[in-house]
């Protein structure tokens, strides 16, 4: 049985819902809740295979209670269903740690089939909200592992791709040599390679220096 946790405002809601999916031979509702904050606490209690959840409720909204419920449980499965499709509902659940996303319009057996797919792994998200990722990755403009150096790191790079030395590299910008060092080591980490010859490398790679 696929254990179920349902939170919604609405009484007539989860009623309805929760009449069909207990009809279901392999779905069992083990708890409802009318707000976020009982969801919380009812989740972490129970520790259910799949979380119902509300966006929109008085006290706390599902938002909150979702990155509330991960924060303290991270393997929790939780799928919002709402009727929103705002972009200030829509990533910020999705931000939170939710696994999936479905509209309150959508036909029981669809969201019988959501929880099935969420319980086995799988996210499950609207067309509509698919699109509206898309649309954002699209318009999100594409970052570089050297996009995280401080300018000092980055002037200490060049240098680097010059062939200067540690000790160069520190009587040039007057710095101490251990300060260097730990810098050169950031730089590394940060552009996620082994030494200085793969840093010089990845500076003329992506046109750091000519």
């Amino acid at each position: 049985m696929i254990r179920v946790l349902f939170a919604d405002d609405h009484e007539m809601v989860r009623i309805g819902v929760s009449a069909y999916l207990s009809s279901q031979p392999d779905i069992e509702i083990v708890a409802e809740a009318s707000d976020g904050g009982p969801a919380v606490d009812l989740a972490l209690e129970l520790r259910p295979d799949i979380i119902l959840m509300d966006l929109v409720m008085k006290e706390m909204d599902g938002i909150e209670a979702t990155r509330r419920i991960i924060e303290e449980w991270p393997e929790a499965k939780i799928i919002i269903v709402t009727s929103f499709l705002d972009d200030e509902k829509v990533y910020p659940a999705l931000e939170a740690g939710a696994t999936s996303y479905m509209l309150k319009t959508s036909k029981a057996e669809e969201i019988a089939k959501a929880i099935r797919s969420t319980y086995e792994g799988q996210s499950v998200l609207e067309p509509q909200v698919t699109g509206k990722i898309m649309t954002k990755m699209r318009e999100k403009p594409i970052e570089h592992l050297h996009d995280q150096l401080t300018d000092r790191e980055m002037e200490i790079l060049l240098l680097i791709a010059q062939g200067k030395s540690n000790q160069e590299i520190a009587d040039e910008l007057f710095i101490a040599l251990k300060t260097v060092k730990v810098h050169v080591s950031n730089i590394l980490g940060k552009l996620e390679v082994q030494d200085r010859t793969q840093a010089v490398i990845y500076a003329f790679k992506h046109n750091l220096v000519e």
